[in-house]
């Protein structure tokens, strides 16, 4: 059996709340998710056979940075390679707008996510401390509380 291809399309955003099952995969807070869901540029993760396997959503915080600030990915698409597909291909997009630099955090408890990102080439760049703290549930993944951000980046060469 072949790799599985992905394709990005721009989601309206009149279209976006249908796909917040989707990025409360990703961010336990549906609260959070909705305070950002309108902001920048959201992607549906399409396979083969046209199936919807997940979501990314990009924001732009400076001129030419861009931040993905979620991407998730149904569980029967996990594993895959998908996840490192849809960050080369973002990395595509955002270089020809012009960007120089992407952005993502996550948790310090989000032990996949930490490997995941430095092995999409993203170097670690900062740490908010008590980030997590103000979510109105505590999180916990790997019997680790999440608590700060690890902030990464990489430049779009």
């Amino acid at each position: 059996m072949g790799e599985t291809r992905v394709r990005l399309e721009l989601v309206e955003s009149s279209d976006r709340l249908k796909y917040l099952p989707y990025l409360v995969m990703a961010d336990e807070s549906e609260s959070v998710v909705k305070e950002y869901i309108a902001e920048g540029q959201m992607f549906t993760i399409i396979v083969e056979g046209g199936m919807v396997a997940g979501v990314a959503l990009f924001v732009e915080e400076l001129a030419d940075v861009v931040e993905l600030k979620n991407i998730a990915l149904d569980p029967q698409f996990r594993g895959l390679g998908l996840g490192k597909q849809v960050i080369d291909l973002s990395f595509e997009i955002f270089r020809e707008q012009g960007l120089r630099k992407m952005m993502v955090g996550t948790a310090n408890s989000s032990i996949a996510n930490l490997a995941f990102y430095q092995k999409a080439g993203f170097r670690m760049a900062e740490i908010r401390k008590d980030f997590f703290l103000k979510y109105p549930e505590p999180i916990f993944e790997d019997g680790i509380q999440a608590v700060d951000m690890v902030v990464f980046e990489r430049v779009l060469q």
